[in-house]
């Protein structure tokens, strides 16, 4: 699929497996995953974050298909997930990050064009998020509060 506003082609990645079964080598029981994800998640890391490092630590390619549940899913029921979801929250960074550039970098159009793409997006997001209920109706972006939450 290509990108929203470049004529550009999508990343390229690492797929999931195709098999949706767990492998024979697999010898983690559905309690200890969830528990490892509990663990690595009082360290601080984001729901992507502690996939990753399942992965590449302790080679479980799949909470999902062990536990069945997301990451997500159980981080919700242990109270541990943060108030903003992941990916609304990098693209307030990225957001944050631009328009500190821009103070200083007035005349920059392309991070102007930037500031708009990332406004837009964040928008996008956050009208998602309301309906699914993952943000309170009420939830209103504002730059300037949100710059102080998340600095």
């Amino acid at each position: 699929m290509a990108r929203m506003y470049s004529r550009k082609k999508g990343q390229s990645g690492s797929k999931k497996p195709t098999k949706k079964t767990i492998q024979s080598w697999m010898s983690y029981k559905p309690k200890e995953v969830e528990l490892l994800v509990v663990k690595i998640a009082k360290e601080g890391k984001a729901p992507s974050q502690v996939g990753t490092i399942l992965r590449d630590n302790y080679g479980i390619p799949n909470v999902k298909l062990i536990t069945k549940k997301s990451i997500s899913k159980i981080l919700g029921e242990k109270k541990m997930l943060h108030e903003i979801p992941e990916d609304l929250m990098a693209v307030i960074r990225k957001n944050i990050m631009i328009r500190k550039h821009l103070e200083e970098n007035g005349q920059d159009k392309v991070a102007k064009r930037g500031l708009q793409l990332a406004d837009s997006q964040i928008m996008r997001l956050v009208k998602y998020y309301k309906s699914a209920g993952k943000l309170p109706s009420d939830w209103k972006y504002d730059s300037e509060k949100i710059r102080l939450l998340v600095e």
